[in-house]
């Protein structure tokens, strides 16, 4: 009777058990393995050992095209020890095709040592180009006098304008690029103390933008340079450089006060300078100034 009871109850539990899973829908076979992610990330790795288990080529293009991201390596030596491991044409083309079409992380503005080095004065500096350092433009000293046009003024009662020019008293700029479209860092500190563009005394004081500058070309003589920079007439005079003498340029903020500016145009051979456009109205006969010089060199010589 003892052993009729056990077998009852035995089956009783069972019978409970079976009832159990019928409720809840799964068997208990159906509960004990996971649903694989199919949408896993794939390197490869992956792509390797699924080759290797003898699955179809479609099916790993098909895997390829489902992963939720990629993480191909497919430099030169990386396809090569891939094919070496079997994989098929098919196979790298769909990783190569997955890869190129995958969103790009959106990139900042480049940013050079100059830009990126705190430390740094305020100024602008020439960017170099192969991973050189950039040079920082030195401030050159101009005199300025109305020395243009004085006679033929005087003798047309103020129709013919003088012209007032800045005359720097050396042929070239101690900086020269072959750059022909090169690009400047100009930077702004916040530190009164610095002896860069925003801390000079007298007419540069104040300079916080690149605006504030304009890019000129300087004609050369025998030995200077010379730059107009204002004109006065019998119908009253006007300061700043002329528009023939002008480049124009972008401007790129890269950070607080620093900013990357680039000529529209290439520059071609000769002398330039960066000149302060706000403190040309000050300037007067047998003034003294500053401005940023360089020149552009032929790339052929």
């Amino acid at each position: 009777m003892l052993t009729n009871r056990l077998r009852v109850g035995g089956f009783a539990v069972m019978l409970l058990t079976a009832t159990m899973s019928t409720v809840s829908g799964q068997s208990p076979a159906s509960r004990s393995v996971a649903t694989p992610d199919v949408a896993a990330d794939l390197g490869n790795g992956d792509v390797i050992k699924l080759a290797k288990s003898g699955l179809s080529d479609a099916f790993i293009v098909a895997r390829i095209r489902q992963a939720a991201s990629r993480q191909f390596d497919l430099s030169a030596d990386a396809i090569i020890a891939l094919r070496t491991a079997g994989i098929s044409e098919a196979v790298l083309t769909a990783m190569l095709e997955t890869t190129a079409s995958a969103p790009r992380p959106e990139r900042g503005p480049a940013v050079t040592a100059a830009a990126a080095d705190t430390s740094s004065e305020s100024g602008i500096y020439l960017e170099q180009v192969d991973g050189r350092p950039s040079i920082q433009l030195e401030p050159t000293v101009f005199s300025q006098g109305k020395t243009g046009g004085v006679f033929a003024s005087a003798m047309t009662y103020g129709i013919v304008k003088a012209k007032w020019k800045a005359v720097v008293r050396s042929p070239r700029a101690s900086i020269q690029t072959r750059i022909q479209k090169p690009s400047f860092i100009f930077r702004f500190t916040q530190r009164t103390s610095d002896l860069g563009v925003g801390g000079f005394a007298g007419w540069l004081a104040g300079a916080t933008s690149p605006n504030e500058f304009v890019l000129a070309q300087m004609t050369e003589k025998k030995h200077d340079r010379e730059l107009i920079v204002g004109q006065m007439g019998a119908f009253g005079s006007s300061s700043g450089t002329r528009s023939e003498d002008t480049v124009p340029f972008s401007i790129e903020k890269l950070s607080p006060g620093v900013y990357r500016v680039t000529p529209d145009e290439e520059l071609g051979p000769g002398e330039f300078c960066f000149f302060y456009a706000a403190g040309a109205g000050s300037l007067g006969s047998g003034a003294v100034g500053k401005l940023f010089d360089f020149g552009v060199d032929d790339p052929e010589k």
